[in-house]
């Protein structure tokens, strides 16, 4: 019912792009143009300088941006105030998560979720830890979920999940018949690292610190941004890797990689993020719970740490502490 061309200017002001905007909205570029042209049209005044393929937003622009985000939130408390009297679940979510958690957790997540809550769409984004803390910082999902500390006091996080990361290679390398390795012992082979602004490089890169070294006493031999990449060049013994005891299950399922726990563990949240002080659609509330109950049944049946509230606390106060970006 919004008006179309007012969501999709108040979009293209949050990331100041127009490409960036239609890939959120999932919509060509010249669409995304075509309705900011029609407001602009509306109005009769521009809303956006554009020089040097950079886009500034004008003073009638900045007003219309100030109107639009209070308009667009209004109208997203009474739709879901309207359905809260009629009992309906319904709406259109936009949830974002890191590379891990979108390819090994959610698929079997949502879907589920769909079975129960069938008038719910959701459009899913895949980016980095960084990427997606971004876009719900920036407002332009509604939860975000990730896989490494989120340092922002102004976001809401629940660990939802403790995940533990676990060093991989091939059934024939010398470490593959130990029961446990630190550190030391692996970094005196080659080594393959995830890719800058990943949650689980970020992760990898406070452990090796807190164990006294640093990535530059690494041979890292390649960075990969994916998980998949990472065990397709492990079992071609490109070198070790660790990774995400998610990622592993078919491999150690057919026997094709050895995963080797470290010693001390290494282990990290998984977290749902949003915004604190941004009102929830309903729809978003039925699936926090409902990802909260799925996440702690599925741990329980794989063998993974159920987050106590200890756990939260620690983890929490971890984010509020941390200093280093990520």
């Amino acid at each position: 019912m919004a008006d179309r061309r007012l969501q999709v200017f108040h979009t293209v002001a949050k990331v100041m792009s127009f490409t960036k905007a239609a890939e959120t909205l999932h919509m060509t570029q010249p669409a995304v143009t075509f309705q900011v042209k029609q407001l602009e049209d509306f109005f009769n005044t521009r809303l956006f300088d554009r020089t040097h393929n950079k886009i500034t937003l004008t003073d009638a622009g900045r007003v219309v941006y100030e109107f639009a985000d209070n308009i667009l939130e209004m109208y997203e408390k009474m739709n879901s105030q309207v359905r809260d009297l009629t009992g309906e679940v319904s709406g259109s979510l936009v949830i974002g998560a890191s590379t891990t958690i979108a390819e090994y957790m959610l698929p079997c997540l949502l879907g589920a979720f769909k079975k129960q809550f069938k008038d719910v769409n959701i459009r899913l984004q895949v980016g980095n830890t960084d990427a997606i803390v971004s876009m719900v910082e920036n407002n332009m999902i509604d939860l975000g979920l990730v896989e490494a500390p989120v340092n922002n006091k102004n976001l809401e996080v629940e660990v939802c999940r403790i995940d533990e990361m676990q060093v991989i290679c091939p059934i024939d390398h010398p470490l593959a018949k130990r029961s446990e390795v630190t550190i030391e012992d692996v970094r005196k082979y080659p080594f393959i690292n995830r890719e800058e602004g990943s949650g689980s490089r970020s992760v990898i890169d406070t452990y090796v610190r807190e164990q006294g070294f640093s990535m530059s006493d690494f041979n890292i031999v390649m960075e990969l941004g994916a998980p998949e990449s990472v065990k397709m060049a492990v079992e071609a013994d490109v070198g070790l890797a660790i990774v995400s005891r998610t990622t592993l299950m078919k491999e150690l399922k057919l026997g094709s990689l050895k995963a080797i726990p470290l010693n001390p563990p290494l282990r990290r949240p998984f977290s749902h993020v949003r915004q604190k002080h941004k009102f929830r659609h309903r729809a978003v509330g039925e699936l926090l719970d409902f990802a909260v109950a799925y996440c702690k049944e599925r741990a329980v049946e794989q063998g993974f740490e159920v987050p106590d509230t200890d756990d939260k606390k620690r983890y929490s106060s971890h984010y509020d502490n941390k200093t280093t970006p990520l």
